[in-house]
Formats: structure tokens, C-alpha cells, sequence
């Protein structure tokens, strides 16, 4: 392996997803879990997610970035994957960090799933009321 190599990890979290980031300098190819970025990611919603703090940051397609994610769907995984680069980002140079805050890429979204509650069908549906 290349000695001169440095990587900077960034980990991210949404939902019921984690992503390990990776992010160190080469020819700007982006590999999810083994298989290229754009075969991984199928919807360009999720492709726009996951490309926009690179976008922010303007070094789009000047560092390569390896990403391991498991868990949730694809909107939680291009979340996860969205701060996880974020955070690697600022790993790398200071300079990003403002920017990136600025965006709303360093804030965890930890919105997830209402745990169902006894007594009912779901988390917030009821069962219906019958006066008599």
C-alpha cells in the first residue's frame, strides 16, 4: 500500500443506517461497499444527498472516497453517507467546517421510527372507538 496515504473517517448515522467514510486523495472515484457510487445509489435524490457537501466543499472529483454502509433504506443510508463525508470533510481541513455548518451538514438527524405501543395497531393509530 501507498505510504504517503492519508485517510481521514468520518462516521455518519440516520435512521437505522451507519456509514464509515473514508476520504483520502486520488483520481476522485467514490466506491459504496464495494461496488461503484453510481450502480450503489440507483435514485439521484439519494445521489444528490450523498454529493452535496462535496459540492458545498468544491473539491468535487479531487478525492476518492470508499464508503462501508449498513442498515435502513436508501433514504437513511444517502443521510448517513451525507454526514459521514461531512465529518470526514472537516477531518481533513478546518477550513470546511464552516461552510459545511453553514449548510446543515454537521447536524445528526436523529429522527427515527416511533416504537409501536400495547393497546394499539401502530404508534399512533387507534383502534377504533365504539360508544355502545
Amino acid at each position: 500500500m501507498n505510504e504517503d496515504l492519508v485517510e481521514f473517517l468520518g462516521i455518519g448515522r440516520r435512521k437505522a443506517s451507519v456509514a464509515r467514510v473514508r476520504i483520502s486523495n486520488g483520481p476522485g472515484e467514490i466506491v459504496v461497499n464495494g461496488r461503484p457510487f453510481e450502480e450503489y445509489c440507483h435514485q439521484e435524490v439519494a445521489q444528490k444527498t450523498v454529493l452535496s457537501p462535496l459540492k458545498v466543499a468544491g473539491i468535487i472529483g479531487k478525492v476518492s472516497i470508499r464508503i462501508n454502509v449498513f442498515g435502513g433504506g436508501v433514504s437513511g443510508q444517502a443521510g448517513a453517507i451525507r454526514l459521514g463525508i461531512a465529518r470526514a470533510l472537516c477531518e481533513m481541513d478546518i477550513g470546511f467546517r464552516s461552510i459545511l455548518k453553514k449548510a446543515g451538514y454537521l447536524v445528526r438527524d436523529d429522527r427515527k421510527k416511533e416504537r409501536k405501543k400495547p393497546g394499539q395497531p401502530g404508534a399512533r393509530k387507534r383502534f377504533q372507538f365504539s360508544k355502545r
